[in-house]
């Protein structure tokens, strides 16, 4: 079973960093926050960008 995460305010500081750790612990991670463009950098770390 695979694990899923849902990060708020990963457009940048933690929420971001938290984001990318997720993904590389093995979650399928879903991230949002209020600048969508400053997010486009986390989908080459197989995160997927809530728009």
């Amino acid at each position: 079973m695979s694990k899923i995460a849902l990060v708020t305010g990963a457009s940048s500081g933690i929420g971001a960093i938290t984001a990318r750790e997720l993904s590389k612990a093995g979650f399928i991670v879903y991230a949002a926050a209020r600048r969508v463009n400053k997010m486009e950098d986390l989908k080459k770390d197989l995160i997927h960008v809530i728009l």
